[in-house]
């Protein structure tokens, strides 16, 4: 990851009253890198001797290097609880402050129309989400989350991860990836190392498109959408910077771009939070 080691305590006592702050003692009890905030991720190493690891009482996955990683839903309240539980008996919590962030929200003088997907949609569209849940439950030996990640494609940024548009009121769905503006036929590569778990290559799917998903291990992973060719397959393992499709405008796209989404297990995440500044790809 590209963020430096944060001093959690001080992050917390921003939230809270200074009676409330952490112990200073236990400001580094899991060597936390990365800045905590909706949206964002974090690496980690658990204490010696954990046995189970655990966020908000979901598992976590330690690697036998005692390395982890966990992340923060684009909609994560203002506190989470890190416990690892020890050999021999004890645990050992930590309280990390999650700050909120401010999303483009656009408001809209008009009400917010209902969905005219009708039944025969819902009937292609099931199996779908049901492909796209199945893929996000494979795990897969890719280390990719170790990594500092790449853009996928260089361009202009054309949507933002937690845009919302607000219908008289009403919020609509937020974005839940970035943009890349791009002509159809240019060149995707791998952010990370990783293991493709899905990939919509001969029938594209009703709003992804031509879509493509990368496992980067311990629950992180990628999807590419709206692709014009996939140039990788089911199982196959994938390096940082190879390429693995290219952009298109299939699916429910206005226009040719990638839309890259991030997830770690059930929380969505800001890619450009991975990635940085745009630079260069692979």
């Amino acid at each position: 990851m590209k963020r430096g080691v944060l001093g959690i305590a001080a992050a917390f006592a921003l939230l809270l009253p200074a009676s409330a702050a952490l112990p200073q003692q236990r400001a580094d009890l899991f060597d936390l890198s990365g800045e905590p905030g909706q949206g964002a991720v974090l690496t980690g190493q658990a204490p010696e001797g954990t046995v189970e690891l655990l966020l908000d009482d979901r598992p976590v996955p330690v690697a036998a290097d005692g390395r982890f990683i966990i992340a923060f839903d684009r909609d994560a309240p203002p506190v989470a609880r890190l416990r690892a539980r020890l050999r021999d008996g004890r645990t050992l919590d930590q309280s990390i402050g999650i700050p909120p962030r401010e999303w483009r929200l656009e408001r809209i003088d008009a009400p917010l129309l209902p969905t005219k997907d009708n039944e025969s949609f819902l009937a292609l569209r099931r199996p779908e989400l049901d492909a796209i849940a199945s893929a996000r439950r494979i795990v897969t030996d890719a280390q990719g989350w170790r990594q500092s990640f790449v853009w996928p494609r260089i361009g202009r940024i054309s949507g933002l991860f937690g845009s919302q548009r607000i219908y008289q009121g009403t919020p609509g769905a937020y974005h839940s990836g970035v943009d890349v503006a791009g002509a159809t036929g240019e060149t995707v590569v791998a952010p990370a190392d990783g293991v493709v778990i899905l990939a919509a290559v001969d029938k594209p799917f009703t709003l992804e498109g031509h879509l493509l998903m990368i496992d980067h291990g311990h629950g992180l992973n990628s999807a590419f959408l709206h692709l014009s060719r996939i140039d990788v397959k089911f199982g196959d393992h994938v390096r940082q910077g190879q390429p693995i499709g290219a952009i298109g405008a299939t699916g429910r796209a206005t226009g040719p771009h990638l839309h890259w989404g991030m997830k770690w297990n059930d929380a969505r995440i800001d890619p450009m939070l991975l990635a940085g500044p745009m630079g260069k790809s692979g």
